[in-house]
């Protein structure tokens, strides 16, 4: 029995880019193209027509741009959609707007750039095909520990968390449920280069920490937040009593780099802190076998649960092999964070 191909629509300006992706896509043997719309005005037509599985949307459009028929299209007909944009931090805004993932325009300079391109655009094609969309999103509510004093050892603790598809805005909405009051928090987000470093100046626009994508040898801080750079691994380290990263290049580590294992194995590695280990939404295992060697080395960890998941993938195998202490919506997150933190201050830490 032969199976079902997914079904794509191509949204995008550039005839170059209709018929450079379409082609790429047919060329797997899992993607069938069934359309090509100049505009949003011609894709909504199309959609109703053809109904694909999954969209591919440029930003920057005539007459109507990407994010504004996002904003129309997804409360009506809610479909798997990944942007294909130039690097900009509106692709940010896509993606709260409901966009599954999304991917950098290709350059077509050489042909490892074109390959590279075409890989990752029909590995998102696959994971955005599976993903659940039109949910509504229940944003976490600020929490925070009631009358809990100033912990002294603040610098001892870390939290550390991981994503992949659907991570940006699932990322987002459980920091937005947190104050600056909490210890250091370090984030993996399988994302490229550029785009991790719109993403850290959104989120410290947004949020009420401090927030940058981290460079090497910066210090973990309690109110503070680093997000690993797109292409290099970024792992803790400990120095007398200073916590900081090591940011540098490396192979791909779980099929990633920046790696959510990478990182959970290093905290996990590190003697006398308290840590707590996160894994969100995302497809494959990667952060699973690092998050059980958190446990195992006595962290609290956390996976988020199926039903508010983009794709159940990395939170599914952490959970499967014993990895995860509980699973939670993401909304729930920032009262169990606040829980264990409270925790901590009553025993006196570590």
């Amino acid at each position: 029995m032969n199976k079902k191909k997914i079904r794509v629509l191509i949204v995008d300006d550039s005839r170059f880019m209709r018929e450079f992706m379409a082609s790429a896509m047919e060329e797997d043997g899992g993607i069938e193209v069934v359309g090509k719309a100049v505009d949003p005005y011609e894709a909504r037509d199309m959609l109703l027509e053809l109904k694909p599985d999954v969209m591919t949307l440029d930003i920057q459009m005539p007459k109507m741009n990407g994010i504004d028929f996002l904003k129309k299209l997804m409360p009506q007909y809610p479909l798997p959609v990944v942007v294909v944009s130039a690097a900009s931090s509106s692709v940010f805004e896509a993606m709260e707007a409901g966009a599954v993932d999304f991917i950098s325009k290709a350059s077509t300079r050489n042909d490892k750039q074109r390959n590279a391109f075409v890989s990752e655009l029909v590995v998102k094609i696959k994971v955005a095909s599976i993903a659940k969309v039109g949910q509504h999103k229940l944003k976490a509510s600020r929490s925070k520990a009631a009358n809990q004093p100033q912990q002294q050892n603040a610098m001892k603790k870390v939290i550390a968390i991981g994503a992949s598809t659907g991570g940006t805005e699932a990322t987002l909405n459980l920091l937005q449920g947190m104050a600056d009051d909490l210890p250091g928090i370090l984030v993996v987000q399988h994302m490229p280069p550029v785009f991790t470093k719109l993403y850290s100046e959104r989120l410290n626009n947004t949020l009420p920490m401090r927030v940058k994508e981290a460079e090497n040898g910066d210090t973990i801080e309690p109110g503070s937040v680093l997000i690993a750079p797109g292409g290099l691994h970024m792992r803790m380290k400990k120095t007398g009593s200073r916590l900081y990263v090591e940011v540098k290049e490396g192979e791909k580590i779980s099929g990633h780099c920046p790696s959510v294992d990478a990182l959970f194995h290093s905290v996990a590695a590190i003697k006398g802190i308290d840590s707590l280990g996160i894994i969100m939404t995302g497809m494959g295992s990667d952060g699973a076998k690092g998050l059980l060697a958190m446990k195992q080395a006595g962290a609290a960890t956390i996976g988020q649960n199926k039903e508010t998941c983009a794709v159940y993938g990395m939170p599914a195998v952490a959970y499967n092999i014993g990895a995860v202490d509980i699973q939670l919506p993401v909304s729930k997150m920032p009262g169990k964070i606040y829980e264990w933190y409270a925790k901590l201050g009553k025993k006196g830490g570590k």
